[in-house]
Formats: C-alpha cells, sequence, structure tokens
C-alpha cells in the first residue's frame, strides 16, 4: 500500500472540512415597507400606515414584517429599529433564512 503524502492528506483534510461545514450566506439588502404581522399589507385599523402599524404592535402583540414590492412578507429579527420606520419604506440589510430577515441594519429608502 502506497503511503499517503504530508500535502496530499491536507488537501483532502480541507476538502472534507469545507463540505462538511455549512456555508454562511452573505448579508444582502432587501427594499419594501415596514408593517407589522396582523395586518401584512392591508392596514385594517384605520389611519395612516403608521399609526395601523404602531396600534397593532402596542396593542395588539403583532410583530414588525418587511412587505417587498410584490407583497412578499418577510419576518425581522429586530423588533425594536423598525418602530422607528413603521409604515415606511427602508432598506433592510441582513441574511434570509426560511422567511426571517435577521437584521443587521434598517434605514430609510428613497
Amino acid at each position: 500500500m502506497k503511503r499517503i503524502t504530508f500535502p496530499l492528506m491536507g488537501i483532502l483534510l480541507a476538502m472534507g472540512l469545507s463540505l462538511a461545514a455549512p456555508g454562511k450566506e452573505a448579508a444582502r439588502t432587501f427594499v419594501g415597507s415596514i408593517g407589522d404581522s396582523m395586518c401584512g399589507a392591508k392596514h385594517t385599523m384605520g389611519g395612516s400606515d403608521k399609526d395601523c402599524t404602531l396600534e397593532c404592535v402596542k396593542k395588539e402583540g403583532s410583530k414588525y414584517i418587511l412587505i417587498d414590492p410584490n407583497g412578499k412578507l418577510y419576518q425581522l429579527s429586530d423588533q425594536k429599529t423598525p418602530e422607528q420606520f413603521a409604515g415606511a419604506k427602508v432598506k433592510v440589510t441582513g441574511t434570509l433564512s426560511g422567511d426571517t430577515i435577521s437584521v443587521t441594519s434598517i434605514s430609510a429608502a428613497n
């Protein structure tokens, strides 16, 4: 039986580790508006989108979400920062896992 050389063992080990370790998804930017999980894209509590969103989160226990321009809803890991952007168009930077964005930052969109 031939002996495996040290450099070849290193390459095989590195390949095995890269296959075993799950790849970390790169952060990306999502654009949409901040709403709430109860009303989604249709604010039913009356008043402005901002007022409805704030009301639903504070009094109904709803969660802040991102509504993209196509109407897709994303859960947000950060439930404090979105309050200042309730009902407004934003850019959310983070990583997506399922339908939840692990938020890195939120800023106003143009």
